[in-house]
């Protein structure tokens, strides 16, 4: 890798540990840009995801004011995400490559669906949250097992996997968008960090890629927690959008 591109990806990683931070779906910006310089993509895929941890660590960090009172609630649905994210991620190991680069394509498509249409459903869930009562701190009954399902699918790529825990959040758990934000980073880790500790103990890691979208995601989990409050996500959804767009039209052709 040469200095420039090894600055390109760390770079990277900042867009993607300030994206995974207020949003989710910060996997759709290094992801391509793995590929576009050469890394074959179950490589990419594991590498991303072990060098995503410490950035998601740093977003959880960030929003630690929002986590407060919710310990019970993490700790529930943590389970849920700690065992989906194991057999994501052993689905990704066993499956054959061939497989992977069949389901990649799918995978960003509806990532970039969720970002564009991330608005929306995140409008329409907080208020049906904010109308409902008498819902359990933890969520409906239904919760868990979609945040299980949800860890499978991050642990097995997860573009966009911030989205769909939102979706889930909102729609089962009645508190603020913030708030869920906060448990939504924290799920995220648990997955994220189970799956790289699989990939760590049975992939063939590249450190140098892992180590540079590191270095860049910490960063970057900084600066989603400092401007997740204010920042409109519509720029970053479209860039989002556009860099998924871009690595679809490569995987394809």
């Amino acid at each position: 890798m040469s200095p420039i591109e090894a600055v390109l990806v760390a770079l990277a990683g900042v867009a993607a540990g300030t994206i995974n931070t207020v949003v989710g779906s910060g996997t759709l910006i290094t992801f391509p840009t793995l590929l576009a310089f050469g890394v074959p993509p179950v490589t990419a895929n594991v590498s991303n995801t072990v060098g995503l941890v410490p950035g998601s660590m740093s977003g959880v960090f960030g929003y630690r004011r929002e986590l407060a009172g919710q310990r019970a609630r993490v700790l529930r649905l943590g389970s849920a995400s700690l065992l989906g994210g194991i057999v994501g991620a052993l689905l990704l190991l066993w499956l054959p490559s061939s497989a992977f680069d069949a389901i990649v394509p799918v995978l960003i498509a509806l990532g970039v669906v969720l970002v564009v249409v991330g608005p929306r459903v995140q409008r329409a869930v907080a208020a049906r949250a904010e109308s409902r009562g008498g819902i359990p701190d933890h969520g409906v009954w239904w919760v868990w097992p979609a945040v299980a399902v949800t860890g499978v699918y991050g642990g097995y790529f997860g573009a966009a996997q911030g989205v769909l825990l939102m979706a889930v959040l909102g729609i089962g758990v009645a508190d603020s968008m913030q708030r869920h934000t906060a448990t939504k980073n924290v799920l995220a880790l648990l997955v994220n960090a189970v799956a790289a500790l699989v990939f760590i103990a049975v992939a063939d890691i590249d450190w140098v890629v892992a180590g540079l979208i590191a270095l860049g995601s910490v960063v970057g989990g900084q600066i989603g927690a400092g401007v997740g409050r204010r920042l409109p996500p519509a720029l970053l959804r479209a860039v989002i959008a556009l860099v998924g767009i871009t690595a679809l039209v490569v995987l394809l052709v």
